[in-house]
C-alpha cells in the first residue's frame, strides 16, 4: 500500500512540475522524473483520468452530481475486470490526494468571515462529532450486536463529516456565502476531532494503557503542533514569495507550501490537514493580495482548481471500484443500522447544537440547519481508516463493510438530493 502511495506521489509530483514549469524549469532530481513507476500504474492513472474527463462532460449533460457519475462509472469498471494498480489506501490518500484538496479549498476562505464564525464550526466539529460517534457507538451495541472496541471504532472514523465529499458536492452545487463556509470549514476542521478520538479508542482497543495525561498531551499537539507547523511553512514560503515575480516559481513554492505543511505534520504525528489549512488560509489572505504578482495570482486559482479536479477525480473513481468489491448480503443488517445510526446522530448534533446560537449573532437559520444535517456527506477518509485498521481487530470486515455501506448512501442518496434540497430551500438558482 505505501509502495503504491509513493509511485503516484512521484508520479503526480512529475505531473504538477511539468504542467507549471514547461520544460523551462531546472532538472529535478528524479531519474527520468517517472524512472520507478510501474508501467501498469502509469498507464492506469492516464486511463482513469481520460474516463474522469468523459464522465464530467456526460455528468454535466445529464445533470447529475459529477461525483456520483465518478462513482458509478468505478463500480462499472470493476464489474468490467478493468482494476487499475491502485487501491485506495491511507496511505494514498493522505500522502498525495487530500493536501491539494484542502489547499484549493483554504486559498479563497477569508480569514475575517472564518473568525467571526469560529465557534459555531468549532462546536460543530469537536462536540458535534463525539455526539454523532457516542450515539453511533451505543447504536452498533444494542442494535447490531457489536462489541464495544469494535462499535466505538466504527463510531468515530465514521462521525466526521469528509472534506473531500462535502467540498466538491457544494462547490458543483454553487452554494456561496455563510453555508458554504459553515459547511466546508466543519468539515476540515472536524477531521482533527476524530482523528484524536480514533487513536485513542484505538489504542485502548489494542490493550494499551491510555491517561487522560497522555490524552490531553496527544491533543494538544494533534492541534497545536499542527497549527504552528502550517503557519511556519506558511510564512517560510511568503519570505520566498516576496523576492520574485516568477509565477513560475510562485506556483512551485504554493506547492511546496501544500504538501510540505500536511507530510511534515504527519511526520511529526500533528495533524497534517489542520497544518495544510492554515497554510492555505495564512496563503490566501496575505500572500494572494500582497506577495504574488499578477500573473502568479491567476495561474494559481487555475492550477491548484487543476490539482483539486484530479484528486477529487481520481478518489471518487477508486471509491466507485472499491465499492464494486463489497458484498452486503451477509452483513446487511449492521449496514442498514449504521446507516440510520450515522444519519441520525447526524440530526441529532447539528439540531441540538444549532440551539445553543439562537440568541446570538451568530444565530443559524432553519434553512441551513436542513442543509447542514443532510449535507454531512461521508466518502474517502471513512474508507482509508476503515482500511486502515489492524487484522486483530474484532468484526474488522464488518467495519469496514458497514463503513462502505454508510459511504454509499452518503454519496448516491445525499448527493443526488442535496441539490434538488438546495433549490428547494432557495439557496441556489440554478
Amino acid at each position: 500500500m505505501a509502495a503504491d502511495a509513493q509511485r503516484f506521489y512521484r508520479f503526480f509530483s512529475c505531473l504538477a512540475t511539468c504542467a507549471v514549469s514547461k520544460r523551462r524549469f531546472f532538472p529535478l532530481k528524479f531519474p527520468a522524473c517517472i524512472i520507478g513507476i510501474v508501467e501498469l500504474t502509469v498507464a492506469a492513472i492516464a486511463i482513469l483520468l481520460l474516463i474522469a474527463a468523459l464522465v464530467g462532460m456526460i455528468a454535466r449533460r445529464l445533470r447529475i452530481p459529477y461525483t456520483v457519475g465518478l462513482v458509478l462509472t468505478g463500480i462499472m469498471l470493476a464489474l468490467f475486470s478493468f482494476i487499475p494498480q491502485i487501491s485506495l489506501t491511507r496511505d494514498l490518500l493522505f500522502t498525495v490526494l487530500l493536501p491539494p484538496l484542502i489547499f484549493e479549498a483554504t486559498l479563497f476562505i477569508r480569514w475575517k468571515e472564518l473568525r467571526h464564525n469560529l465557534p459555531v464550526i468549532l462546536v460543530f466539529a469537536v462536540i458535534g462529532v463525539i455526539l454523532s460517534a457516542i450515539l453511533t457507538m451505543t447504536g452498533m451495541y444494542f442494535l447490531a450486536g457489536w462489541e464495544w472496541q469494535s462499535a466505538a471504532l466504527f463510531g468515530i472514523l465514521i462521525a466526521a463529516t469528509d472534506p473531500v465529499s462535502v467540498i466538491a458536492t457544494f462547490k458543483e452545487a454553487g452554494v456561496q456565502g455563510r453555508l458554504r463556509l459553515l459547511v466546508e470549514a466543519e468539515s476540515l476542521f472536524n477531521d482533527a476531532t476524530a482523528a484524536i478520538g480514533f487513536s485513542v479508542v484505538l489504542a485502548l482497543a489494542g490493550g494499551q494503557i491510555v491517561t487522560v495525561g497522555n490524552v490531553i498531551g496527544s491533543t494538544a499537539w494533534t492541534i497545536f503542533g499542527g497549527l504552528f507547523i502550517g503557519a511556519a511553512i506558511a510564512g517560510i514560503i511568503l519570505l520566498f514569495t516576496h523576492n520574485t515575480s516568477d509565477h513560475l516559481i510562485e506556483l512551485t513554492l504554493s506547492t511546496v507550501a501544500a504538501y510540505g505543511s500536511f507530510l511534515i505534520a504527519e511526520q511529526f504525528h500533528a495533524s497534517g490537514v489542520l497544518s495544510t489549512l492554515t497554510a492555505g488560509i495564512l496563503i490566501g489572505n496575505f500572500g494572494l493580495p500582497i506577495s504574488y504578482s499578477d500573473k502568479g495570482r491567476a495561474s494559481l486559482v487555475d492550477f491548484w482548481e487543476f490539482a483539486a479536479f484530479i484528486s477529487n477525480s481520481l478518489i471518487f473513481l477508486l471509491i466507485g471500484i472499491r465499492q464494486a468489491a463489497e458484498i452486503y448480503a451477509g452483513a446487511l443488517w449492521p449496514v442498514i443500522v449504521a446507516i440510520f445510526l450515522v444519519t441520525f446522530g447526524r440530526a441529532a448534533a447539528i439540531y441540538s447544537l444549532s440551539a445553543l446560537f439562537n440568541k446570538s449573532k451568530l444565530k443559524i437559520e432553519l434553512n441551513h440547519r436542513h442543509i447542514l444535517f443532510w449535507g454531512g456527506l461521508r466518502g474517502a477518509l471513512a474508507l482509508a481508516l476503515a482500511l486502515g485498521l489492524p487484522p486483530e481487530i474484532p468484526r474488522r470486515a464488518q467495519i469496514v463493510t458497514a463503513a462502505f455501506g454508510v459511504v454509499a448512501f452518503s454519496i448516491f442518496a445525499q448527493g443526488l438530493t442535496i441539490t434538488p434540497l438546495l433549490r428547494r430551500l432557495k439557496e441556489i438558482n440554478k
